[in-house]
């Protein structure tokens, strides 16, 4: 498992470009990232390459922020590997919450980022069948 940071801030112009330039300015990188809006407030989720650090600056900047743990599995640039895995996830009897796509700049392959709940034995599972995470 690796550490997401979720953000919730506010709906309005702007507010995402003020998160950005925070970090922009503290010299943190951005992996990945995935906004859900809800009418006046937003949740930003993002990879970022040094989460613990990024928390404490947004918390002291007065945002709502949490660390949360997200499984990231690579995956095949063909299509069905998503289907594939989430598959592989159904069979272990693990709910998926939400799931988003990045890309590894390295490998220049699709990266998925998962959230659920803590499951036992989930990773060695996706292990024995074939994917590398992160």
């Amino acid at each position: 498992m690796i550490s997401q940071i979720s953000i919730f801030a506010e709906n309005k112009k702007g507010s995402l470009s003020t998160v950005t330039g925070i970090l922009k300015d503290e010299n943190i990188n951005i992996e990945a990232m995935i906004i859900n809006d809800s009418g006046e407030y937003g949740i930003i989720r993002m990879l970022v390459d040094d989460p613990q650090r990024t928390y404490d600056i947004l918390k002291g900047k007065g945002y709502l922020v949490h660390i949360d743990s997200v499984y990231a599995v690579d995956m095949q640039d063909t299509p069905g590997s998503l289907n594939g895995l989430l598959s592989a996830i159904s069979e272990s009897g693990v709910n998926v919450d939400y799931v988003y796509i990045s890309f590894s700049r390295s490998k220049a392959n699709p990266i998925a980022v998962f959230h659920t709940e803590v499951a036992d034995g989930l990773e060695e599972s996706l292990a024995w069948k074939g994917y590398k995470l992160l």
